[in-house]
């Protein structure tokens, strides 16, 4: 290890610097006058959630009680069950409570309210991921823009493209105007198709295109990491991007054909690290970061983005 110069001492310092002349004296350093910083101020105290929503009623479709918790109205929907706990549960639909049969209203609007900052905060989050869902719902029509491999395709209804295999052209404008996509997708239906036609030539299109591109991604990093799987199959989970057997199957969520390449690169070399070691110990890390040395960054993408909601 480089070990760091040592500072000069005054009597070094004058072999090298000019001295001053007979009628120049050296000038003496003065002191600055110490200026005593203020006093720090104390950390502001945390908010809870419910301090910062707007007075807010959040109600579930099969709420048969209701609470006030601070200044907002929860209507909830109550399960008696055999259990040995009050438990919640906040979803889409809003908050569950399940109770002992035995356990009154009173304790269970008590539990309510000393969890109440929770619920609230999961009541904000749940509402504001359906919002989210909500603004990904594809209205299926001429012009509809998708998500594909990072980029938007926009649909165009063109009767043409129905003299193809499967219905659909995908052509690429690479002299598109920033901000404009350069991605249309002709699909070979009549501008009277119906939503749910448009949707299902759009999604078949889709599918292919996973089952070709995941094709090419396993070949490349399956080499990469000296394994070989044995077949490829589309999923569509709801909660997984992928799955690995024992005997080198491997299992892709078609819906990865939103994202980009280094989306789909990750759950690819993720599956495929599987195959050498099946768990996620560090050994297991250590694999994918083999062919993905940025995989963790890559990974959080996955987290943050909404898929399109196709139904």
């Amino acid at each position: 290890m480089t070990r760091g110069t040592p500072a000069p001492s005054t009597s070094q310092l004058s072999l090298f610097d000019e001295a001053p002349t007979p009628l120049e004296a050296a000038p003496l350093a003065v002191p600055a006058p110490r200026v005593e910083p203020p006093p720090a101020l104390p950390a502001p105290p945390a908010v809870p959630i419910a301090d910062v929503l707007a007075p807010a009623v959040f109600r579930h479709p099969n709420a048969q009680r209701e609470i006030r918790l601070r200044e907002h109205t929860v209507a909830y929907a109550l399960r008696r069950a055999r259990r040995k706990s009050i438990g919640f549960v906040v979803g889409m639909e809003g908050l569950s409570v399940a109770a002992p049969k035995w356990v009154g209203l009173g304790e269970i609007e008590s539990a309510l309210r000393e969890k109440g900052d929770w619920i609230l905060r999961k009541l904000a989050e749940q509402q504001e991921r359906a919002q989210r869902l909500q603004a990904a719902k594809v209205d299926w029509r001429d012009g509809t823009g998708i998500p594909f491999l990072g980029e938007t395709v926009i649909v165009v209804l063109d009767v043409r493209a129905g003299l193809t295999r499967g219905g659909a052209v995908l052509n690429a404008d690479g002299d598109a105007l920033p901000g404009v996509p350069r991605l249309t997708l002709h699909v070979g239906l009549p501008h009277t198709a119906t939503p749910e036609q448009i949707r299902d030539v759009v999604q078949s299109w889709l599918q292919r295109q996973a089952r070709r591109v995941f094709e090419e991604r396993l070949t490349h990093f399956a080499q990469q990491l000296g394994v070989r799987y044995t077949r490829l199959s589309l999923s569509s989970a709801q909660t997984r991007w992928g799955s690995a057997g024992a005997d080198g199957s491997i299992r892709l969520n078609w819906r990865l054909i939103h994202f980009a390449m280094p989306q789909i690169d990750y759950v690819v070399a993720h599956e495929l690290a599987h195959l050498r070691e099946m768990n996620h110990s560090p050994r297991f890390w250590d694999v994918v970061r083999s062919v993905m040395p940025d995989y963790e960054q890559v990974r959080s993408t996955l987290k943050d983005d909404v898929l399109p909601v196709f139904d």
